[in-house]
Formats: structure tokens, C-alpha cells, sequence
């Protein structure tokens, strides 16, 4: 029968020997719900005669489940905490590794939970240490993903056309619903803007302008480009994440093959190519939304706002816009790569390597305009 707290402890369970050593009989089954003996009791017989070293005899243990290794685990609290020595060696190996195990995780759960705020000297070395590897593994990610294009032109990459042409259709044809509403809302918003401002001075034919510049020469390839930062950067670094955790870019590498080759090289060629047409797709809708607050809302014959556009937009803002689309599809391309590359071997990885990748894909088409921006303003272009 089960031993009830409090009540008093058959000493058949315990033998004491004269070198202080205390010896704890383990017969029968210890399960949860049925335990033999209480551990109040065993504590009750520790401090009513401190022992040295505590043991067990197992020779007859039967069934034990994990009310035996919460007992044990309590127990050796126990004895660590008197200066006990806890000797395990006569239990099951099994109850030994589970009680390794256990231990480890207290031993985590006490580190973390005492742990104290670092100074602030300490957390800024930290941080630049952090930054600097970082900087280092994207100058290297750069210089194979150059490497790698290298042997592109020279025929001597290895890669597969087939997965190319299938990330081509998932960067391009499968993007276009999304690029469509968000290119016409934007062509619609600046029109909006425009003609609130320009209809106090009787000037809503110039709307046609402020649209057609505007989503032509940088609004409708940074809408693109923002755009498949979230979409394609973060699904090539969640996919190539999920490679890393499976360990299947090590495979590749134990193979021979390059993974930038045959993983990083097909993706920045299909969002080169794709997304300048994705950029010209965006112009379209862009425009053909500010035609319909145009149209609807300022009362503007069809004709004479295609005509104004026409007029307004030139041959240069066209080849300004496919060029930030081209270097936007490299970084968002690179951005998303890298991360994934880069990403630990959890699943919680790959989704903080999936938020990094739209974060610096982002930030870095934002840094892109700014400086394509001045360049060409000191072009005069």
C-alpha cells in the first residue's frame, strides 16, 4: 500500500552503515500514484540522522515511470542542499540519463533566470562584434555570388535551366495580381493627392504629369521592388532556411556542388530579368490609376490625359525606372539569399532568417534610390 505523509517510516527502507552512509531500498514498483515511500519521509530520515552519502539497492526495483525520476530528481536537491552526496550508480542507466538530462535543464533554468544585465561597454563590443562578422560574411556572400557569375559567362556554372524557369514564372507571372493592386492604388492615391492641390489652381489637366513622372522614373519600380522584398525575398530565404536546417546544402556542398551556383545564381538571374517587366506592368497600372480618378473624378477627357502623359514622360524616365527595377531585383534577390544562407538550424530560424531577409531587402532599396537619386540628379538626367 502507498505510504500516506506523515505517517511513520518502515525502516526496512532504509539500512545506515558506520562510515555515515545511507542506504535506500528501492523494491517494487515506483510509479506515479503508487509510490512505496513519500519524499518527505526520506527527508525526515536525512535530518534526523545526517548521513554522508546516500545509495540504493535495486535488486528488487520493479515498474518505474516518471514518479521514480521525480523523486530521485527532488531527492538529489535535497542532498545538495544538506552536502549529501547523491550516488545514483546502483540505479536503472535509464533513470541515470534521464536525471543527467534533468539536471542540465535546471542547472539552464537557473543560469538564465539569475542572470544580471551586462555593462554597457560590454553590450556595445557585443553589438559591433556582431556587426562586423556580419559585414564579413555579406562581403563573401558577394564575392562568390560575383565568382559565381563569372562562371556563368564562361559556361561554367552549375546550375539547371529548369529551376531557373521555374523561379522566373514563381518571381514574375505568379506576382502580377499583387503588383497589379498595389501599382493601381498607388496611381490612384497620388492622382488623388495631386488633384485636391492642383483643382485649387484650375490645373488638374497636370495630374497626367505628376502620375506619369512619378510612377515612371522611381514610384512604380520601388513599389516592385518593396513588393517582391516581401514576397520572393522572404520565400527564398525561408526556402533556402528550411535547405539549411535539413541539411541539404550540406549535401550539395559533400556532392562537389556549389551552393551558390546551383541555389543563389538561378534566383538573381530571375529577378533580374523579371523584374524590369514587372516594373513596366507596374507603370501601366500606376497610370491607367491615376486615368481613372482623372476620368471619374476631375472630369477629363480620356484622350487629353493620355495626351498629357505623353508629353510629360520622356524616353529617359523609362530607362531611369527599368534601372532601379534591375539593381532592386539584385539586392532583393541577394538580400534573401544571404539570409537564408545564413540561417541557424531551428525552425524559429528560418522565420527570424524570412523577417531579416524583407528587413534588409527593404532598407536596401531605400539606400538604392536615395543614391541612384543623386547620381542621376548630378548627371542632370
Amino acid at each position: 500500500m502507498p505510504q500516506k505523509e506523515g505517517s511513520a517510516v518502515d525502516s526496512d527502507f532504509f539500512t545506515r552503515s558506520e562510515d555515515g552512509t545511507l542506504q535506500l531500498r528501492l523494491d517494487g514498483d515506483w510509479r506515479a500514484g503508487s509510490m512505496p515511500l513519500s519524499l518527505r519521509a526520506v527527508e525526515a530520515e536525512l535530518a534526523a540522522a545526517p548521513a554522508v552519502r546516500l545509495i540504493f539497492e535495486t535488486g528488487n526495483l520493479g515498474r518505474w515511470d516518471s514518479g521514480l525520476l521525480t523523486f530521485l530528481a527532488k531527492l538529489r536537491e535535497f542532498c545538495d542542499a544538506r552536502g549529501v552526496a547523491f550516488d545514483d550508480g546502483n540505479l536503472p542507466s535509464g533513470a541515470r540519463r534521464l536525471l543527467v538530462l534533468a539536471a542540465a535543464s535546471s542547472r539552464r533554468a537557473a543560469k538564465h533566470g539569475g542572470e544580471t544585465r551586462s555593462p554597457f561597454l560590454e553590450r556595445v563590443a557585443d553589438r559591433a562584434i556582431a556587426a562586423w562578422r556580419n559585414t564579413v560574411e555579406m562581403t563573401a556572400f558577394l564575392g562568390e555570388a560575383t565568382v559565381a557569375c563569372g562562371r556563368l559567362l564562361t559556361g561554367r556554372a552549375r546550375c539547371r535551366r529548369a529551376d531557373l524557369f521555374m523561379i522566373m514564372q514563381e518571381c514574375g507571372a505568379q506576382a502580377l495580381p499583387i503588383v497589379s493592386l498595389i501599382s493601381l492604388l498607388v496611381g490612384l492615391i497620388l492622382a488623388f493627392v495631386g488633384a485636391v492641390q492642383l483643382s485649387m489652381f484650375g490645373a488638374q489637366i497636370y495630374v497626367a504629369s505628376l502620375v506619369g513622372i512619378a510612377i515612371v522614373r522611381v514610384m512604380g519600380a520601388i513599389m516592385t521592388g518593396i513588393i517582391m522584398a516581401g514576397r520572393t525575398g522572404a520565400a527564398f530565404a525561408a526556402r533556402l532556411g528550411t535547405m539549411q536546417v535539413n541539411e541539404e546544402i550540406d549535401a550539395l556542398v559533400t556532392l562537389g556542388i556549389p551552393p551558390v551556383d546551383f541555389l543563389v545564381l538561378p534566383r538573381i538571374l530571375a529577378l533580374v530579368v523579371m523584374m524590369p517587366l514587372l516594373c513596366l506592368y507596374a507603370d501601366l497600372m500606376g497610370i491607367l490609376g491615376g486615368l481613372i480618378v482623372g476620368v471619374f473624378m476631375l472630369d477629363l477627357n480620356v484622350m487629353e490625359y493620355i495626351t498629357m502623359t505623353q508629353q510629360s514622360v520622356k524616353l529617359q524616365d523609362f530607362w531611369i525606372g527599368l534601372f532601379h527595377s534591375a539593381v532592386f531585383g539584385v539586392l532583393v534577390a541577394l538580400a534573401g539569399c544571404l539570409r537564408g544562407m545564413q540561417c541557424g538550424r531551428s525552425a524559429s530560424a528560418v522565420g527570424e532568417a524570412a523577417t531579416s531577409a524583407v528587413v534588409t531587402g527593404t532598407v536596401s532599396i531605400i539606400v538604392a534610390t536615395a543614391v541612384i537619386t543623386v547620381i542621376c540628379n548630378i548627371l542632370g538626367i
